[in-house]
């Protein structure tokens, strides 16, 4: 491999697959593989593992985010739920006009209420819906990164025995 096409590797990296690791041939030198070139298909493998970790990094401070942002409906909701109860003890010490008053005020927090909560659901929905994603994405990653390395495996033992066949052979 020449000094022009490791500058060109070296800029771009290239998405991986578990097929591309399979089918990556390292070309033989005297003593084994040759060293800079399984060096340089390392670097791959790392680079794309720090770009799964960037990218769950980023993930996880989005979810706190998300449940920091549920945190605020509940209270929200909570802050909503003891304005109605003095709502009501208010409606209870004043007269029957003030009380109609107090009913309509009540209702319009109800609403206020259900929408807050409607909202808080929806948000709660959408978040485990993201989480759930995420779990799905990570286990697609353990699965993934499992075949790499089978296949990686199987690779370094036939390559060995192909080795140990081949100086079996010169004996």
């Amino acid at each position: 491999m020449g000094h022009e096409e490791t500058k060109l590797t070296s800029m771009r990296i290239p998405r991986l697959t578990p097929l591309d690791i399979h089918n990556k041939e390292f070309i033989k030198s005297f003593r084994g593989y040759n060293e800079d070139e399984v060096d340089e298909f390392l670097d791959l493998v790392v680079a794309e593992f720090e770009g799964f970790i960037r990218e769950n990094e980023e993930l996880h401070a989005s979810i706190a985010g998300l449940e920091a942002r549920i945190g605020h409906y509940k209270g929200l909701e909570e802050t909503l739920k003891n304005a109605i109860v003095l709502a009501q003890k208010a409606a209870d010490q004043i007269k029957e006009s003030a009380a109609r008053e107090a009913d309509v005020i009540m209702e319009e927090a109800r609403r206020q209420a259900d929408i807050t909560r409607a909202q808080a659901e929806e948000l709660r929905r959408r978040t485990y819906e993201d989480l759930e994603v995420q779990r799905q994405k990570a286990v697609r990653f353990k699965t993934e990164m499992r075949t790499l390395l089978q296949s990686t495996l199987e690779m370094l033992d036939d390559n060995i025995d192909n080795i140990a066949r081949a100086l079996d052979g010169e004996e």
